[in-house]
């Protein structure tokens, strides 16, 4: 299982999951909580139920460099094109717009 925090202008957003049964993303229950929280994508609107899907959402994906820039990652950090949650947890620290994803251990999980 691989897990990414997703942060929206900074903010703790949600968690975008990785498992054996395909993807989960699930907003953060405090984000949601607050009075100027924000959709992170017209695709993704608020609510309390997370989104499950067996491909990686189109959102998503959509952050993932393309061309050069995919080729770049793709020698330099040795990820396989076809490994899309590693791209984006390699690649989407800090992308165009107001979305980044940055990689949760499972170090980090438990403490």
């Amino acid at each position: 299982m691989r897990q990414g925090q997703v942060y929206c202008n900074g903010i703790v957003a949600g968690v975008i999951t990785e498992d054996e049964n395909g993807y989960t993303f699930e907003y953060d229950k405090a984000y949601l909580a607050q009075n100027d929280a924000q959709a992170i994508s017209l695709t993704f609107p608020l609510r309390n139920e997370p989104y499950t899907n067996n491909v990686m959402f189109s959102f998503f994906d959509g952050l993932i460099p393309e061309g050069w820039m995919l080729n770049i990652a793709e020698r330099n950090w040795k990820i396989n094109r076809r490994d899309r949650m590693g791209l984006l947890l390699t690649c989407c620290r800090d992308c165009i717009g107001n979305v980044s994803i940055l990689p949760i251990s499972i170090k980090e999980e438990r403490v």
